[in-house]
């Protein structure tokens, strides 16, 4: 009897040093460590490990742009030209501020200033939702430009802003598809307006209701979700006064080709009518002269000399690359030596200048998209962990031991931030 009590009594204190053990941890160490450096230390070394996954996500995408670069480097030159560098400035300014408000408020964690913390919380969350505000308004811009993927890119410089009737007619693409590409913006503004009035209904009815602790939660989140159209009005700001393209290169230098002709034609009418259409007559015989002294047989049979007449326009490339093909059929039948094995397949040089097309300008869009887009999911990532720390941030439950959670989120962020850092000057100033 004695014996079975000494077993029992031991047993019972045994259980009693465990749950002892337990019950002597504070409430935010988890019951697997045994100190608040052990914590912090595993989980400084799971986020770093984290961090390097999203690395090597990214490195493969800038792989892929370093490679197809690399092949087409006129198409990355040229369809630069359609980025927005003020609105690009613009985002890496508000991102490295936000990387400064996130080192604040790591230390401010550990200070244990719980006000300060809530506050820079809020601010780097209003930074992300001004940068998604601005990215909403440059991707609208170019998807109802048609600056968009291979297989639905459709930019042209003579119509830059097509309307949804167009996109059915010309371009084949759906009424609701035509409808959203010419109204994308409202469509991306949507979900943070139902955000905003959420939050403003939670707002009030804490109020009311006096839950003192939503109502603190509620109040800076309020300010978080409204940055997001502040972030879209800058953007329309400096996207209406934005930078010249490509498209409006091509068109001013349609214009000034229109002004020259015009000049010639009045020139012509000082001159005459007959003597213009005399010219004309001896220029097309000079050059049927020509081709007959010079060609063997021509697949083009007669039209060559309409042909390469019309080709003398700078605007006619494909036809200037069918006379420049021609020539060269004809040097080989001849038996001319090529001096330029290259020659041999005229065309490609004569059509690099114009990367306004969907096989190579939808390319770099392609990856333009890719990028950037999943960098902002990364962003929309960091603002919902960036929630869940400014609520627990407001019921204080971060101190001078405890501050893991807001320094790893703020190691997160800064990753983010850097990425960005490369994508501005690749994407935007590399021309």
């Amino acid at each position: 009897m004695a014996t079975i009590d000494s077993v029992t009594n031991t047993t019972d204190a045994h259980a009693d040093d465990s749950h002892g053990h337990d019950h002597d941890h504070p409430s935010w160490l988890a019951h697997h460590f045994d100190s608040p450096e052990q914590q912090f230390d595993s989980g400084k070394l799971g986020i770093w490990l984290f961090l390097v996954t999203e690395i090597l996500f990214f490195s493969g995408m800038f792989c892929a742009y370093a490679i197809f670069r690399m092949l087409r480097p006129d198409v990355f030159v040229g369809c630069s030209e359609f980025l927005n560098t003020k609105l690009g400035a613009i985002n890496t300014g508000v991102l490295l501020f936000s990387s400064l408000t996130m080192a604040w408020a790591v230390r401010c964690s550990q200070t244990e200033d719980h006000k300060k913390l809530v506050a820079l919380i809020a601010t780097t969350l209003s930074c992300a939702m001004v940068f998604l505000g601005v990215k909403s308004i440059e991707y609208s811009h170019k998807w109802g430009m048609g600056l968009l993927p291979p297989g639905s890119y459709f930019y042209s410089a003579a119509n830059e802003h097509p309307t949804a009737q167009q996109l059915v007619d010309i371009h084949g693409f759906s009424e609701s598809m035509a409808y959203f590409l010419t109204n994308s913006l409202y469509f991306i503004c949507a979900p943070f307006a139902l955000v905003a009035v959420g939050v403003l209904v939670w707002l009030i009815v804490a109020k009311v209701s006096g839950n003192a602790f939503q109502y603190a939660c509620a109040k800076p989140l309020l300010v978080v979700a409204l940055s997001f159209f502040g972030g879209v009005g800058l953007g329309m700001i400096l996207e209406s006064g934005g930078e010249h393209h490509d498209g409006e290169h091509v068109a001013a230098a349609g214009d000034h080709a229109d002004a020259e002709h015009a000049d010639h034609a009045h020139e012509g009418d000082d001159h005459g009518d007959a003597d213009h259409a005399v010219a004309a007559a001896d220029h097309s015989e000079a050059l049927a002269d020509e081709v007959d002294a010079t060609m063997v047989e021509s697949p083009l049979g007669d039209d060559y000399a309409a042909v390469k007449l019309l080709a003398e326009n700078e605007t006619n490339t494909g036809l200037k690359d069918l006379v420049a093909a021609e020539q060269t059929q004809q040097s080989i039948a001849k038996g001319k030596v090529l001096t330029d094995p290259s020659a041999s397949d005229m065309g490609i040089t004569a059509v690099e200048g114009d990367v306004n097309t969907p096989r190579q300008a939808g390319v770099f869009f392609g990856i333009y998209y890719c990028m950037t887009g999943v960098h902002a999911i990364h962003i929309l990532a960091g603002i919902g962990v960036l929630v869940w720390l400014l609520i627990r941030a407001v019921r204080q439950d971060f101190n001078r031991q405890y501050f893991g959670p807001v320094d790893y989120v703020g190691l997160y962020w800064h990753l983010v931030d850097l990425i960005w850092i490369y994508l501005f000057p690749l994407l935007y100033l590399i021309r």
